[in-house]
């Protein structure tokens, strides 16, 4: 009896051993993609080494794509949470809505979309906050970042405010195009999230 439950326990440990960690997914635009820099030099390689230093157990599966719309991210959505099944989904899409002078409303649904469905699947969902250049106007503007803290508040989700504050307008921490953060801004990028994502790890 004794060894058949020793057996016993030896199995779960050895199945608790191969069980894959909880997956947090970063659905995203080129500044989680990492345009312009080495991938191990972006924000969303830093947390996941943070994690890891921190001993939270978490893979990092980055999804995002460079130039995305929230219109391409609602259409790509479903597959991505049916591959990953991501315990946490970091939602860093809207910018390039904005740049293309897209409806702030049009955005407003694709992002509630992108959020519903993830949560549906079982997901918690932190919202990234973006603004674009004032040159736009400042109704345009307003309308763009106001979406984001009526969603999370509507949603009942974390906001990150601005990831960009801080950053867009110091010229040694931009790449030369005055819209993507270099590879010395990346660490404050992923000192922004922290607050927001460490709460919500087991």
């Amino acid at each position: 009896m004794r060894r058949f439950l020793f057996a016993v326990i030896v199995s779960l440990m050895s199945m608790s051993a191969m069980a894959k960690p909880p997956v947090i997914v970063v659905f995203g635009d080129s500044i989680s993609a990492g345009y312009g820099i080495e991938v191990e030099q972006g924000w969303v390689a830093l947390l996941q080494k943070k994690l890891l230093e921190t001993r939270h157990n978490y893979s990092i599966s980055n999804a995002s794509i460079s130039g995305e719309t929230t219109a391409g991210g609602l259409a790509r959505i479903d597959p991505v949470l049916t591959a990953q099944k991501p315990d946490i989904v970091l939602l860093q899409l809207g910018a390039n809505d904005g740049l293309r002078g897209l409806s702030p409303v049009e955005m407003k649904n694709n992002l509630a979309g992108i959020v519903r469905r993830a949560q549906k699947s079982g997901a918690k969902v932190i919202l990234l906050g973006m603004k674009i250049p004032p040159n736009y106007g400042k109704r345009y503007v307003d309308m763009f970042y106001n979406v984001y803290p009526q969603l999370a508040k509507e949603l009942d989700i974390p906001l990150v405010p601005f990831i960009l504050e801080d950053i867009v307008l110091n010229k040694d921490l931009m790449q030369a195009d005055g819209l993507h953060p270099n590879a010395k801004a990346q660490p404050k990028l992923e000192e922004k999230i922290e607050p927001y994502l460490f709460p919500l790890l087991k």
